[in-house]
């Protein structure tokens, strides 16, 4: 009796670990893919603040974008 709820825990603990670390890589793949910002919406944004930006601008914001992820 005590083996089966033994039995029964280690599976839900090895089946969140497994869940976690596939959801993880999961939405780190879809992330690079499919990145939440791209060098357009650095343009449009720096115009909308009024500021005209140059393209080494862009670039520090997309490389700052790129670490933090």
């Amino acid at each position: 009796m005590w083996l089966d709820i033994l039995y029964v825990v280690i599976g839900l603990v090895i089946g969140l670990l497994i869940g976690f670390f596939l959801s993880k890589y999961l939405t780190k793949k879809y992330m690079k893919e499919n990145p939440p910002i791209n060098e357009d919406m650095v343009r449009t944004m720096m115009s909308q603040m009024g500021r005209t930006p140059s393209q080494k601008q862009v670039n520090q914001v997309m490389k700052s974008f790129k670490k933090q992820m």
